[in-house]
């Protein structure tokens, strides 16, 4: 079944399953020169800012992408039938410095139709986005204590913000 443009102003998702239960992959580089690296994430948003729709998703500086988050200027966020639990899950435990886990994923990288960045055969959700904005986040401003838990290692993360130009998915 192919993926059909979604409205943004008619976009209905259960979003904290989205993010918590579901996982998204978010691929970041340039499809056409075949530059591109993708992690699992777990955390973001999703909304309006600056009267523009947006995806805010955070990246340690650790990890491989984030060197393809600061290289290119779009990113893909994309979701899975629960039959790619396992391939998302890949993605979001190996490296891309390591080995290509995208191939070993089993997963198809595709263009996607109005960004840079990569989608993938498989989704059933493309969420596309251009950067519009990034910031360093400060421990400083944790206002609950426990948040600081989560950075063992002090990688505070990169967030994010990029604005949707395109939104693609399964109908049933």
């Amino acid at each position: 079944m192919a993926l059909e443009d979604i409205s943004i102003h008619e976009w209905s998702v259960r979003i904290h399953h989205l993010w918590e239960k579901q996982w998204l992959v978010l691929t970041a580089g340039d499809f056409a020169a075949g530059r591109y690296n993708a992690m699992t994430v777990a955390w973001g948003s999703m909304g309006c800012m600056w009267k523009m729709p947006f995806v805010q998703v955070v990246v340690r500086p650790t990890r491989h992408t984030h060197a393809f988050m600061e290289r290119y200027e779009s990113f893909t966020l994309c979701a899975f039938p629960e039959a790619y639990r396992s391939a998302v899950l890949l993605i979001g435990t190996k490296s891309g410095r390591d080995l290509d886990k995208i191939a070993a994923s089993g997963l198809t990288p595709v263009a996607a139709s109005a960004v840079a960045a990569p989608a993938y055969a498989e989704a059933e959700l493309v969420v596309e986005c251009k950067k519009m904005y990034w910031q360093d986040m400060d421990p400083g401003h944790f206002l609950d204590p426990s948040i600081d838990g989560n950075y063992p290692q002090k990688d505070y993360h990169r967030i994010y913000f990029g604005r949707i130009m395109a939104l693609r998915g399964r109908t049933a």
